[in-house]
């Protein structure tokens, strides 16, 4: 199958303007409920890459880390909290600030729960 050079061009453009899905995240622990929160402006990415290191043993949450080589990968789950959407001025690139304030909200949500975090 042969894509012309202006359908492709399309596509390139198509892709230059995709932003990907910000928001955050929880691996949660199914014996204990506990949760590990990320925060993040590219969701699907991030999980990935989540996943990759603690599958590697190299996440940096030591006591997350742990548990998932003790118990095993099946006892946990990964699962999205909450989106969040972009500006429609698209003047703001920068989500760090109302990501970082999404993760204290869901900290407070969960704690008022009794959820324990890592």
């Amino acid at each position: 199958m042969q894509i012309s050079k202006e359908r492709k061009k399309e596509l390139q453009e198509q892709y230059k303007v995709m932003r990907p899905e910000m928001g955050i995240f929880a691996v949660i622990n199914k014996n204990s409920s506990k949760y590990y929160l990320q925060a993040t402006q590219n969701l699907k990415g991030m999980i990935n890459s989540t996943r990759f290191k603690l599958d590697g043993g190299a996440h940096p949450n030591q006591e997350l880390q742990k548990d998932w080589q003790e118990i095993g990968e099946d006892c946990f789950e990964i699962k999205v909290l909450e989106k969040m959407e972009y500006d429609k001025d698209e003047s703001q690139t920068d989500y760090t600030d109302d990501l970082d304030i999404l993760k204290m909200l869901w900290i407070d949500k969960l704690k008022d729960k009794g959820i324990t975090l890592y």
